[in-house]
C-alpha cells in the first residue's frame, strides 16, 4: 500500500534552508529543499510503502527512501541548514518526526496524512531533535 505523508512546518526561521532527507548515514540526499522568506509556513510531501507491523499487526510500519529508523520506531529526518545542502548556514541540525501509533485502519491505501510542527524551538533556533510534543498524524 502507498500513502502520502505531508508535515507543514510553521512558522521556520527566515532565510533557514530545511529539507527531507532521503537515504541514511553519511549518504543521504536532500529533497524539497526550502526556505521561507517571510516566516510562512513551509510543506514538505512524500509517498511511502505501509505494512502492517511485524510485532503488532494492527499498528502500521513504513519503508521507502525518506523513513528511517527500525520496526516500531520509524521517523522521518528534515535536515536543516548544512545538512539540508546549505553550506553557508551555521545550523548543522535534523527535526526527527516520528511515524509510531498510526494504525492500520488509518493507513489505508492512497490516504493521506498530515501532521504540523513547530520549525523553531523554545529559544528561537531552528527547531532539532525529535519534535515534542508530537501532535501526531491526521488525515488531511
Amino acid at each position: 500500500m502507498l500513502i502520502t505523508l505531508s508535515i507543514i512546518l510553521e512558522n521556520p526561521n527566515i532565510d533557514v534552508s530545511f529539507a527531507l532527507q532521503k537515504g541514511s548515514g553519511s549518504r543521504f540526499e536532500v529533497a524539497q529543499r526550502q526556505q521561507s522568506k517571510t516566516g510562512e509556513d513551509l510543506c514538505f510531501e512524500l509517498t511511502t510503502e505501509v505494512k502492517p507491523d511485524k510485532n503488532n499487526p494492527h499498528l502500521a510500519d513504513f519503508r521507502g527512501p525518506f523513513i528511517q529508523g527500525t520496526p516500531g520506531e520509524r521517523f522521518i529526518y528534515l535536515n536543516i541548514g548544512k545538512y539540508a545542502g546549505a553550506a553557508d548556514e551555521p545550523w548543522d541540525r535534523r527535526l526527527k518526526i516520528p511515524l509510531t501509533g498510526i494504525s492500520m485502519a488509518t493507513a489505508n491505501d492512497n490516504v493521506h496524512l498530515i501532521t504540523h510542527v513547530s520549525g523553531q524551538g523554545k529559544d528561537g533556533t531552528p527547531n532539532c531533535a525529535t519534535v515534542k510534543p508530537f501532535v501526531g498524524w491526521k488525515l488531511k
